[in-house]
C-alpha cells in the first residue's frame, strides 16, 4: 500500500499542475520576470524571514529542543506544490507561485543544510551534516510541476484556448475527485501517518498554528511594504504559509533519522493546506484590496 501512495501522489499532483498550466500562457510567465519586484520579494521573505519568524517563536516557547529543530526544519522547506493548487483556488498570481516553486527547488539544495546546522547549533545537539540529492530535488519538481505546467501552456499556445478550455472544463470534473482521493491516499496508506497519535501532540498543534499564520501574515504585508498589488501580495502570503512538509518529512527520515523531527513534518502537514486556504481567503476579501484591482 505505501508503494501505491508512493506512486499515486506524484501523478496526482502532476495531473493537478497540468490542470493549473491550462488556465496559463507565456505571457503570464513574462509579465513575472519582466517585472521582477515580486518574485524577489517571494524569495526574500521565503530564505530569510521565515527561519527568521519560527526563529523568534520558538527560542523560548517549552518544547523539547528537537521539536524545534523540526520547526526550523519547515521553515528552511518553503513552497511546495500544494501552494500552487491553493493559489490557483484563490485566483492569485498562479505563474508567480509556479516559478517561486521552481527557484526555491534549486534555492533550498544550499539554504536547508545551512538551516539544520545553525539549528542544532542553537539547540544543543550534535547534529550529521546534510547534504540533499540535486538530482532527486530538481527531478521531483520538474516532473511533478514544471513539466506538467509547461504541456499545459504549450496546449494553449499551439492549439488555441478553446481547446485548452474544454479540456479544463473536462478536467475540472475530474481533478476535485483526484485531491479528494489524494487526501484519502495520504489518511489511510501513508505509513508515516498511520503511527501518529494526534491528540498527544496538542502541544505542538500551538506553536506550528501560531507559526503558520504568522508566516502567512508576514509574507502579505512584507509584499505590501514593497509596494506589491495586492493579488501579488496574497499569492506570496499563501507560498509563505504552506510549506513543503513532504520534503521535510524526506530530510527528516531519510538524513536526519529522527522520528521526533519527522513527527513536526507531519502534524504541520495535517492542517496546514486547510489553514493557508483559509488565511489567504480572508487576505483576499478583507485586507488591503485596491478599488481598481481585479482580485
Amino acid at each position: 500500500m505505501q508503494e501505491f501512495a508512493n506512486v499515486f501522489m506524484p501523478l496526482s499532483i502532476a495531473l493537478i499542475m497540468f490542470g493549473i498550466g491550462l488556465e496559463l500562457n507565456l505571457k503570464n510567465f513574462r509579465m513575472v520576470f519582466a517585472h521582477p519586484r515580486a518574485i524577489i520579494t517571494g524569495l526574500a521573505s521565503q530564505l530569510f524571514l521565515l527561519p527568521l519568524i519560527a526563529f523568534l517563536l520558538i527560542f523560548f516557547w517549552p518544547i523539547d529542543p528537537v521539536y524545534k529543530i523540526g520547526i526550523m526544519l519547515l521553515a528552511g522547506c518553503p513552497g511546495g506544490t500544494a501552494s500552487n493548487l491553493v493559489t490557483k483556488m484563490l485566483k492569485g498570481r498562479v505563474a508567480l507561485s509556479v516559478s517561486l516553486t521552481a527557484f526555491n527547488s534549486l534555492i533550498i539544495l544550499f539554504s536547508i543544510p545551512l538551516v539544520i546546522q545553525f539549528s542544532f547549533a542553537v539547540f544543543g545537539f550534535n547534529g550529521a551534516a546534510v547534504e540533499l540529492n540535486f538530482r532527486q530535488t530538481t527531478g521531483d519538481v520538474l516532473l511533478t510541476v514544471v513539466l506538467p505546467v509547461m504541456s499545459g501552456i504549450l496546449l494553449n499556445e499551439l492549439f488555441g484556448h478553446k481547446f485548452g478550455d474544454r479540456l479544463h472544463t473536462s478536467l475540472r470534473y475530474i481533478l476535485p475527485g483526484i485531491m479528494l482521493l489524494a487526501f484519502i491516499v495520504v489518511i489511510f496508506f501513508d505509513e508515516n501517518q498511520k503511527e501518529v497519535e494526534y491528540l498527544k501532540h496538542l502541544n505542538l498543534f500551538i506553536p506550528l498554528i501560531i507559526f503558520n499564520f504568522t508566516t502567512i501574515i508576514a509574507g502579505y504585508y512584507a509584499a505590501r511594504r514593497m509596494k506589491l498589488l495586492h493579488r501579488s501580495a496574497y499569492t506570496i502570503a499563501v507560498e509563505m504559509g504552506l510549506q513543503n512538509s513532504v520534503l521535510a518529512l524526506f530530510v527528516a527520515n531519510q538524513l536526519l533519522k529522527d522520528n521526533n523531527i519527522s513527527l513536526v513534518a507531519i502534524l504541520y502537514g495535517s492542517f496546514s493546506l486547510i489553514t493557508t486556504f483559509l488565511g489567504g481567503w480572508i487576505l483576499k476579501h478583507y485586507f488591503g484590496k485596491e478599488k481598481n484591482e481585479k482580485a
